[in-house]
């Protein structure tokens, strides 16, 4: 009897439970679906007034308007993340709107590529030239936020804050010592000197081959930020570099010596420098500033017209993989129905397809291709690159009509290679697991992770490498129209700069999304249109439980590991991949 009070008490106490948490999604939900009801709703906006920007959530090349997508486990919180479409066309709506005054900018870190900071600070710049000012204040600057801050009329820093200014490095963790500890081993089939994916499985230390290009794309980002932040603040290059080499910026006061800013200032002092400019004279009364998300709602002075050509932006962001993809995820069948759809659509005029990938499945990207070179041919299809594009995203880029990239744009990187692992080792020292085969024929255990791969085995994948990268290269090489044999020399695996891309041919334009759907409106002769964005988003609801499965599962890495679960989720998805791959050899972040 006592046991089945113990049960029963226990059934009833998980029940209360369970409901409690449904309680709690269900309020998430709601909220959530008010706020994104709230998007819908025209702001008024004051005929005195600043546009506020603060980029410290994640900027995507398209925000979600998943209203659960952000949905936190610990809080039921929701936060949205910005998209880089969204800043760029409010900022060049502001540009002609009358009763915008300026752009005050809050910056601390930005959460983007380089690539798209770029393009940031470029509809910045553009829009400096109405004349208005651009005003940036800070607690402490990061090299990436303060190049964006670069392109303000005025650079403001806390007289307490902080500001790195040091160069640009690159880390690569190897974990051959941790597979030999563990007794496995790697078994790696590539083409390409370059192709380095590998390497971190194989080696301690970068090889001599990656080492060169890291460093020579690393130090082509970093030279094009000190020219353009020479030209902005009107310091030399070679002061510039002398600052950043003698880490001369260990003061605040040392950022306005050097005249990386212009003052030391605090919160409060911008503030009233903004009630000014928005025409506020009162002791109590405060500034005119509007959010990025409260602007967008503000129609805009350009009319658009159901009858109007179109042009679709499709959106290609993650790692590329077969099948549905996510917002995150480059899904063959999702990104190629897409652009399926788009060829088809007699209203859409052209295509730009914006990458942001470091690659991924090979034969995924060979169904993409196939799209885009279908669609290329009777419409125009134009490439916008953002932060990275490499591999099999630019295997996907390079059905194209014309290809857009940043000079800080990683590219390139053409070149496959498989990676197997095996366990036997792990399995019988470790763990005193031993196996056994029964097979119907010879090759039927082919590529067993239980045991090494077979001189026949390796020969067989080897083939499959070879003839992908002959594949891959022909693409490239029918769509760039340059030799094939040119292509091999340029590939390898090797990984290039936006600036190095354009030397070499593998892009014809410096330019950001804004340039790439002006250059295919004009191939498709369009000089009225309007955008359509694709592929089209999916239903929210359906992708609650697995929203909230993932953040749980993320929160909890966080928690145990800290700053080291990147680390491990890297590791834990390369020994997830399955094909053969065409991808980037490492992921990276400049700081």
């Amino acid at each position: 009897m006592r046991q089945f009070f113990k049960y029963l008490f226990a059934s009833m106490l998980g029940f209360i439970l369970g409901g409690i948490l449904l309680f709690f999604i269900i309020i998430g939900i709601v909220s959530s679906v008010v706020s994104s009801m709230d998007k819908d709703k025209k702001t008024e906006l004051n005929k005195s007034s600043v546009l506020y920007l603060d980029f410290q959530r994640m900027i995507q090349d398209r925000a979600s308007n998943n209203p659960l997508e952000n949905l936190s486990l610990t809080d039921f919180s929701t936060e949205t993340n910005i998209g880089l479409n969204t800043v760029l066309e409010n900022i060049k709506k502001a540009k002609t709107d009358n009763n915008i005054k300026g752009i005050f900018i809050e910056l601390t870190t930005i959460n983007s590529g380089i690539a798209s900071v770029e393009e940031i600070r470029n509809a910045l710049l553009d829009f400096k030239q109405s004349g208005k000012p651009i005003i940036c204040y800070s607690e402490g600057y990061s090299q990436k936020s303060y190049y964006l801050a670069s392109a303000a009329n005025k650079v403001y820093l806390n007289p307490q804050g902080g500001m790195d200014f040091k160069g640009l490095s690159s880390e690569i963790m190897f974990f051959k010592g941790l597979l030999e500890k563990a007794d496995v081993e790697p078994q790696v089939i590539r083409h390409g000197r370059y192709k380095s994916a590998v390497e971190p499985f194989i080696l301690d230390k970068m090889s001599v081959d990656n080492r060169a290009q890291t460093k020579s794309f690393i130090q082509n980002i970093w030279n094009s930020l000190v020219n353009n932040i020479a030209v902005s603040r009107n310091i030399s290059k070679e002061e510039l570099n002398r600052i950043a080499d003698n880490i001369a910026i260990r003061e605040p006061e040392d950022a306005v010596k050097y005249k990386l800013v212009d003052k030391l200032v605090y919160k409060d002092e911008v503030l009233e420098e903004l009630k000014v400019l928005t025409g506020k004279t009162k002791k109590d009364d405060k500034p005119e500033l509007i959010t990025l998300k409260k602007y967008n709602t503000v129609p805009g002075s350009e009319k658009k017209s159901l009858k109007d050509d179109q042009i679709a932006v499709i959106y290609a962001s993650g790692e590329i993989e077969s099948g549905e993809g996510t917002n995150n995820k480059i899904g063959s069948e999702t990104v190629s129905k897409a652009i399926r759809e788009a060829r088809l659509n007699d209203k859409i005029k052209a295509i730009v397809l914006r990458v942001n990938s470091p690659g991924g499945s090979a034969l995924a990207s060979e169904v993409i291709w196939r799209e885009a070179d279908l669609a290329n041919k009777v419409k125009p299809v134009v490439v916008s690159m953002g932060d990275v594009a490499a591999s099999g995203g630019y295997y996907i880029s390079s059905a194209s009509r014309k290809i857009f990239a940043s000079p800080n744009t990683i590219t390139g990187s053409i070149g496959v290679f498989g990676v197997l692992f095996n366990t036997q080792k792990l399995l019988t020292n470790k763990l005193g697991i031993t196996t056994d085969t029964v097979k119907t024929n010879r090759m039927s255990d082919f590529a067993s992770f239980t045991r090494p791969l077979t001189g026949e085995e390796k020969q067989i994948i080897q083939q499959s490498v070879e003839k992908i990268y002959d594949v891959f290269t022909k693409r490239v090489a029918d769509n760039r129209k340059i030799k094939q044999s040119d292509v091999d020399s340029i590939g390898q695996g090797r990984v290039w700069s936006g600036i190095e891309a354009k030397e070499i041919g593998l892009i014809d334009e410096f330019g950001g999304l804004n340039d790439a759907i002006a250059a295919a409106a004009k191939m498709a002769n369009a000089e009225k249109y309007r955008i359509v964005e694709l592929p089209k988003q999916k239903d929210p609801f359906k992708e609650l439980m697995s929203e909230v499965m993932n953040d749980a599962e993320t929160k909890y890495l966080e928690y145990k590991l800290g700053d080291e679960a990147k680390y491990f989720n890297k590791l834990s998805h390369l020994l997830k991949m399955q094909g053969i791959q065409a991808r980037m050899p490492y992921d990276f972040d400049l700081y």
